[in-house]
C-alpha cells in the first residue's frame, strides 16, 4: 500500500472471487473504492499509490462510488466487514451469509432505505427450511444495522422481529452410552484409539485435538495443556490460539485413560516435543474427512449412525456433569466463557435424578 506520512495509505483486501479490491478515503473524508478489481495484490497497491500521486499534485479527482449517491447496503456490509478483526472462521461465515442470503435482498438498497417491512418480507422468504441458516442471517444483519445506526446511516434499527436472530435447536442429541463408547473405540484404527477417548473423556474439540502435541501432554500430572487450535476456512489451515480465552486451559486427564496415553505416546509420535498427537496416514495434519473415513463406519459397529463426532464432546460434558460437577467447573473444563454455551451440553444423565433422590434421603436421615 502506499505511505503517507508515514502511514500505510488506503487498504486492501482479497474478495471471495480471489481478486483485490483497493479503499482509501479521500480529501473530503469519504472513503471511496476503486471502480474496478485486480487480480493481484500488487496492482492494487499500484493504483492506490497513483491515487496518492494524484492528491499530492493537486489533481485528484473522486473515483468509485459517486459520493452524491446514497450508500448502498451492500457497499456498507464490505466495509463492515472489511473494518472487523474477526477470527477467519467467522470472517468466512460472516462472508457466506452476506452474500447469499443477505446482499441479494439487499445489496442495491440504500442502507437509508432499509424498513421493518422490508426486513419482514426478505425474512419470511430467505433459508426458509434452514431455520438456523436464517437466524444467523438475521442477526448479521441487525448487528451491521446497529452500526449504521450509530454511523447515523439509519435513524433506528430496522430489523425488529423479536426472536428471530435465536436459532432453536432442532436435533436432540442423545449421547453415546458407555457401552456404545467401548465399541466406537475399538472399531477405530489403533492411531485413532486415543483420539476418540480424549473427545469423550477430556470434551476436547476437534480443531484442539488436531493441534495437539507431544509438549502439550504432561504425564506426570496427567494433564492435557490446550494452547492452541487449528481452523480451517477459505481453503486454509489455520493454526491459533482456542476459540476464546477461556480455551487456553488445564484439562485433567482421567486416570483410566493413562495407560492409552503412555502407550500412544510411545507407538505413534515422531517429531520430538513438537511432534503431532494424531495425524492422518501420511504424517500430516489430519482433517475432518479424514478422519470421518474412520468414524463413520467404527459408529455404525456401534448402532450409532447418528453420533457426530461432535457429539462425544457433549457425551463427555453430560458425563462430567453426572459427577456433580458445579456450573463453573463444566465451564472451565469444556473451555466456555458463558453459562449458556456450558448449558447447551448438559443434560439429565440416565439414573441421575435417583441419585439425587436417594442423596437426599441420607442426607434427611443424617438430620434425625
Amino acid at each position: 500500500m502506499a505511505k503517507r506520512s508515514g502511514k500505510p495509505f488506503g487498504s486492501l483486501r482479497q474478495l471471495p472471487s480471489r481478486r483485490w479490491q483497493a479503499r482509501y478515503h479521500g480529501p473530503d473524508g469519504i472513503r471511496y473504492t476503486a471502480p474496478l478489481t485486480f487480480d493481484t495484490k500488487g496492482d492494487a497497491a499500484a493504483w492506490l499509490s497513483a491515487v496518492r500521486t494524484d492528491m499530492a499534485r493537486g489533481v485528484w479527482k473522486p473515483a468509485g462510488r459517486d459520493s452524491n449517491k446514497p450508500m448502498t447496503f451492500g457497499e456498507y456490509a464490505d466495509t463492515w466487514l472489511s473494518e472487523r478483526n474477526l477470527r477467519p472462521r467467522t470472517h468466512e461465515h460472516y462472508t457466506k451469509l452476506v452474500d447469499n442470503q443477505i446482499r441479494p435482498t439487499f445489496g442495491l438498497v440504500a442502507v437509508r432505505d432499509i424498513t421493518p417491512e422490508l426486513v419482514r418480507r426478505w425474512h419470511a422468504s430467505t433459508a426458509a427450511t434452514t431455520p438456523t441458516l436464517r437466524a444467523h442471517a438475521y442477526a448479521l444483519l441487525r448487528t451491521i444495522c446497529n452500526t449504521a445506526v450509530s454511523d447515523d446511516l439509519l435513524a433506528s434499527n430496522p430489523c425488529r422481529i423479536r426472536g428471530a436472530g435465536q436459532a432453536k435447536r432442532v436435533r436432540k442429541i442423545k449421547p453415546a452410552s458407555l457401552d456404545e463408547l467401548t465399541v466406537l473405540v475399538a472399531a477405530m484404527p489403533e492411531r485413532y484409539r486415543l483420539m476418540t477417548l480424549l473427545a469423550a473423556w477430556t470434551q476436547l474439540r476437534f480443531g484442539e485435538l488436531t493441534e495437539l502435541r507431544r509438549s502439550d501432554i504432561d504425564v506426570k500430572n496427567s494433564t492435557i495443556h490446550v494452547r492452541r487450535g487449528v481452523v480451517r476456512a477459505e481453503g486454509q489451515t489455520i493454526v491459533g490460539r482456542p476459540k476464546s480465552e477461556a480455551g487456553v486451559r488445564d484439562v485433567a486427564i482421567p486416570p483410566h485413560l493413562m495407560a492409552a496415553v503412555r502407550a500412544h505416546l510411545s507407538e505413534h509420535i515422531t517429531g520430538g516435543r513438537d511432534g503431532l498427537l494424531f495425524t492422518s496416514g501420511t504424517g500430516a495434519q489430519i482433517s475432518p474427512s479424514t478422519l470421518y473415513k474412520s468414524y463413520y463406519p467404527a459408529r455404525d459397529k456401534a448402532g450409532r449412525p447418528d453420533l457426530r463426532w461432535h457429539d462425544l464432546r457433549h457425551t463427555g460434558a453430560v458425563l462430567a456433569a453426572s459427577t456433580g460437577a458445579t456450573l463453573a467447573e463444566l465451564m472451565s473444563r469444556l473451555g466456555h466463557s458463558t453459562p449458556g454455551a456450558a448449558l447447551r451440553y448438559q443434560h439429565a444423565a440416565e439414573g441421575r435424578d435417583q441419585q439425587i433422590a436417594k442423596a437426599l434421603s441420607d442426607l434427611a436421615k443424617g438430620g434425625n
